[in-house]
């Protein structure tokens, strides 16, 4: 059998203005510049989507606590720990 195909992500070339000083220190350090730039992309949109995700379940977070606050938390006798 052969291992299953992993499929790469498309790459897609793309024009950024970064500091030039910033980009020439990094080439000097041997830093993919692409790659950083995916990397910090990548962590901004994961960022945006938590703070999205929290902003629109906001009220349904506020209810679960006030119940848990009010009632204790459900099914709690049969922790064993």
């Amino acid at each position: 059998m052969q291992a299953a195909d992993v499929t790469k992500p498309t790459r897609k070339p793309t024009n950024l203005s970064l500091d030039s000083a910033l980009l020439k220190e990094a080439k000097a350090l041997g830093i993919n510049v692409s790659r950083s730039a995916e990397a910090g992309i990548a962590e901004a949109v994961k960022r945006h989507k938590q703070e999205k995700w929290l902003k629109e379940n906001a009220r349904a977070l506020a209810s679960s606590n006030a119940y848990v606050e009010a009632n204790g938390l459900p099914l709690a006798r049969h922790r064993q720990f």
